[in-house]
């Protein structure tokens, strides 16, 4: 039988008829590639990983128990479909006790197989064929993607390190204020690091309601915070008129494989969110939902995954910082985020980089320390302290070693 017509019959969004054709690799598989080529050439020499953006950690043995529990009972092993209330009302607490936030249970909160999901369904929700999503550059593609899917555009806002990492929203030109329905911002921000203020967000909300913008947060790391009071977009006065939040488990409680989060926010926003997601999936087995409410009921697991995330960070900045790099920690997240050099001079001689991408594969090859660049507004690396190391004994050995594969070249930025 003749399939020729298969190729053919790809949707452009996908690639049309060109499909599985182009043979470009694209940026995390070009690491992966490398690291397989490096620990291939230095078998003896160990690979210090931080470009991982996940937890190392495992989940709490008590949110395991409740797992091994919740799946025994019978009435977990139906289709979850928007619910459960269990774990709205969990949610419900969680944010008022983290956040000073009030939501309704009922209306203002839908759990999300993750914050992934949540964000390729979004856009099905509001955007029309020739739509704007304003989005920030560098970022999670997920919702821009799936808005072009619909046939709409994304506008890319720059993340500059002149601004703090934040978005210059007067930027933004008329013509695309004019066609827009979305802005999605995600603070605290990866890859960059930066955490907004609050000054930011009352902005951002006030400048929502003159543009008729419906502001999207995608906050998988505001329980990951240091020092400063935890901040949600939904503490400004108005952002329950046009904005919704997003929040995982994965991050703040190491359940990154569990795949549970929610949507939070406006009543009408989260109605259509419920609308299509309901059309999309069956919603996380009710069991993991269970699990879920221990976890959000144990605010001790986040406050030692911080404690752990920051002493790791200022370790890892006076590394960086000895060697020469112009690191600086951060308020949240567990990445540092710190511009990429243009040159080393080292062992080997003076070898230059023109961009990050080009620099960190150069340092996966020649050190064994795998980072994840970004071009997208500059060149920078991101170094993730999500690293593989057991005990504080194991973090202090890793972070020494990077300091002593670093400190055999020196760089300008």
């Amino acid at each position: 039988m003749d399939i020729d017509f298969i190729q053919s019959a790809f949707a452009h969004r996908i690639g049309g008829p060109a499909f599985g054709t182009k043979t470009q690799l694209y940026k995390f598989e070009k690491i992966k590639q490398a690291k397989r080529e490096a620990q291939t050439a230095n078998p003896d020499k160990i690979l210090i990983d931080m470009g991982i953006g996940e937890p190392d950690g495992m989940p709490n043995p008590k949110v395991v128990a409740a797992l091994n529990q919740a799946t025994r009972e019978p009435h977990n092993q139906s289709y979850a479909d928007n619910g459960g209330a269990t774990f709205c009302q969990a949610v419900s607490k969680y944010m008022h006790a983290q956040f000073g936030v009030t939501l309704d249970p009922e209306m203002e909160i839908l759990h999300s197989i993750g914050s992934k999901a949540a964000l390729s369904i979004l856009p099905a929700c509001f955007i029309n064929p020739g739509d704007v999503s304003i989005m920030t550059r560098p970022g999670y593609p997920i919702f821009g993607t799936h808005a072009q899917y619909y046939g709409g555009e994304v506008h890319a806002l720059p993340l500059l390190e002149e601004n703090s990492f934040l978005p210059r929203l007067q930027d933004i030109p008329q013509g695309i204020l004019d066609r827009a329905k979305v802005i999605v911002v995600n603070y605290p921000n990866n890859p960059t690091s930066a955490c907004a203020t609050q000054a930011f967000f009352e902005e951002l909300v006030e400048f929502a309601h003159r543009h008729g913008l419906i502001v999207i947060n995608d906050a998988a790391y505001a329980s990951l915070t240091f020092g400063d009071k935890k901040l949600s977009l939904l503490q400004v006065p108005g952002a329950m008129d046009v904005c919704i939040e997003l929040h995982s488990l994965s991050k703040s409680f190491n359940m990154t494989g569990w795949r549970l989060g929610w949507v939070c926010g406006n009543p009408q926003l989260i109605k259509a969110y419920g609308s299509v997601k309901d059309n999309t999936d069956s919603g996380q087995f009710l069991a993991i939902q269970e699990a879920g409410c221990t976890a959000l009921n144990m605010p001790e697991i986040t406050e030692g995954l911080v404690q752990k995330y920051h002493r790791r960070m200022e370790n890892l900045v006076h590394a960086l910082t000895s060697a020469g790099w112009p690191a600086k920690p951060s308020k949240g997240t567990f990445f540092v985020y710190v511009r990429a050099p243009k040159e080393a001079m080292g062992p080997k001689g003076l070898t230059y980089f023109n961009s990050a991408e080009n620099f960190s594969q150069w340092l996966i090859k020649e050190m064994s320390i795998s980072t994840v660049p970004w071009d997208d507004a500059g060149a920078f690396v991101r170094f993730s302290t999500t690293f593989d190391a057991p005990t504080e004994a194991d973090e202090i050995l890793v972070i020494k070693e990077l300091a002593q594969r670093l400190g055999q070249y020196s760089y300008r930025f």
